[in-house]
């Protein structure tokens, strides 16, 4: 479930980016994000972008989106 104040860190590990979830309800498509670490670079991410396990469904790594790192 995604709540204000996750860390998220991307998938793709030749990407070092972190975003902190700064607003999110229930049912929205996207939710506010800023960088992690300055708290800068607001901007929307879906929702479905937002996973809580480093691999899929099949046990392979995410390539794609962004994993939560801690709640």
């Amino acid at each position: 479930m995604i709540k204000p104040g996750q860390t998220y860190r991307s998938a793709d590990p030749r990407d070092n980016i972190r975003v902190r979830i700064v607003r999110y309800v229930s049912g929205w498509h996207s939710a506010d994000v800023v960088d992690a670490v300055t708290g800068k670079r607001p901007r929307s991410i879906l929702a479905s972008a937002l996973h809580d396990s480093p691999t899929t469904r099949n046990g392979k790594p995410r390539r794609t989106g962004y994993v939560l790192e801690q709640s």
